[in-house]
């Protein structure tokens, strides 16, 4: 921890929210510092801190954020549950969609609110928001589902978020569960259309879970939809794996400690932001912004920013920007504000430059890039271009194993072992749609830090 970061704005390494409220950073925080184990911790760093001198770069700016324990307490929940009743779901995988439904309203209590919203070719709202008081009646109405018809997923979303924002306050956990295991077939259907969707739910603040149950549901448009709103993204093979998924969801759901989170960042002069890795970030001339809807307990989400840096003199050192994080605490019901200024320096010795590079960073950098990887060769294959798909895939795998010996990280390696087996069944077309839906799956836990 480096205090001298809030006065002198050189490049923190760790900040601890708790110890920046005592000195005045967080807005309503009084005059008394919060319990250490009761903020958030945000991390605010540099990829190589060290650049070459003399030659254009790019630099990393990693925002990352860590939630604390919630210590058994947590904030009240605003759940809207949205299942898929069409005919595909018949027998075993709707039985245990409504086993999943039943292990929801048994984690919920009182002061908890829950919706239920079933759809087919059209959409009922089976149980509207309210107050979990008779969890039985609830119960009843869960067990009653039967299947029918097509599926308008989109309809059954947008009604689902519209039983959230019913009750939609900052002070709870709102959230949004879909499940369904087939292809939008009733109005709307696009990835773009639902990713639109999205993008409404998480600027409302509202993230949507998806849950995609079998190999015939449009991974595509599940893991848009997840990502646009800063949600999570599960993939059931069968149905029986549907209530560890469920448990995986529900214990984030139950461990939100902090919500509405704002990342804002400022670019020098002369400082090109490019884009966001793994997650979209909106940038506007020398300005970004990016929002975080909610921060899990003992959790870390990051974001990356790629920059384009011009040459600098040896010893000399450039600002990058400016980066503010805002975020509302849910046990202290309290707002924070976190600023910092990043900055490098210029040295001829390439050797300087490695020995000096944040390996936590880096390692996220890297992870991120080769996600990309993974989704060229998913379209590669998808055009039918198998062999350049593979190639891809392989070349991935070899770019995964180099950065992980050279920063000591298992995480690399593990990625580069999941790279191999992905090359290996592209040329299967029977294993590809389950392969597929797999990788869909674990690029969005990637880019959105889920845990699970």
């Amino acid at each position: 921890m480096r205090l001298d970061a809030i006065t002198t704005g050189v490049t923190m390494s760790r900040i601890q929210v708790s110890t920046l409220c005592a000195l005045a950073l967080c807005a309503g925080a009084g005059s008394a510092a919060a319990d250490p184990t009761s903020d958030l911790i945000i991390d605010i760093d540099v990829g190589e801190p060290i650049m070459v001198a003399d030659q254009d770069g790019k630099a990393y700016i990693e925002i990352a954020i860590t939630g604390f324990d919630s210590a058994g307490t947590r904030a009240p929940v605003n759940l809207a549950l949205v299942i898929d009743r069409s005919g595909s779901m018949r027998g075993d995988r709707l039985e245990k969609a409504k086993m999943a439904a039943l292990l929801v309203v048994d984690r919920l209590g009182p002061a908890d609110i829950l919706s239920i919203v079933t759809f087919d070719s059209s959409v009922e709202v089976l149980v509207p928001a309210g107050k979990v008081t008779d969890p039985e009646s609830i119960r009843r109405q869960i067990m009653a589902i039967s299947d029918r018809g097509q599926t308008a997923l989109h309809a059954g979303v947008n009604t689902g978020l519209g039983q959230v924002r019913e009750f939609l306050e900052k002070s709870r956990v709102n959230r949004l569960i879909l499940l369904s295991d087939g292809q939008a077939n009733v109005g709307p259907s696009s990835p773009a259309e639902l990713s639109a969707l999205g993008v409404e739910a998480g600027r409302l603040g509202i993230p949507v879970t998806t849950i995609g149950l079998g190999l015939g549901y449009n991974e595509d448009l599940m893991t848009q939809l997840a990502l646009s709103s800063d949600g999570n993204h599960g993939f059931a093979e069968t149905p029986d794996q549907l209530d560890a998924i469920f448990g995986h969801e529900l214990g984030d759901v139950m461990s939100v400690v902090a919500n509405d989170v704002i990342i804002e960042i400022e670019f020098a002069p002369g400082i090109k932001p490019i884009r966001g890795l793994n997650r979209p970030i909106s940038i506007t001339g020398a300005k970004a912004q990016l929002k975080l809807n909610q921060i899990y307990g003992k959790q870390r989400k990051n974001v990356i920013v790629e920059v384009a840096v011009p040459r600098g003199a040896a010893g000399k050192t450039r600002k990058l920007a400016n980066v503010a994080v805002a975020y509302r605490n849910l046990a202290t019901k309290k707002t924070a504000k976190v600023a910092d200024t990043v900055a490098v320096t210029f040295d001829r010795s390439r050797a300087n430059v490695e020995k000096t590079a944040n390996k936590t960073v880096m390692v996220g950098v890297v992870a991120a890039l080769a996600n990309e990887r993974q989704k060229e060769a998913v379209a590669l294959r998808d055009q039918g271009k198998t062999a350049a798909a593979k190639k891809v895939l392989q070349q991935n795998a070899e770019y995964l194993r180099k950065k992980g010996k050279s920063y000591g990280s298992a995480k690399l390696d593990d990625f580069a072992a999941e790279a191999d087996e992905d090359a290996t069944a592209v040329d299967s077309d029977g294993d590809w749609n389950k392969n597929r839906k797999g990788m869909a799956k674990d690029s969005n836990a990637r880019a959105t830090s889920q845990s699970w």
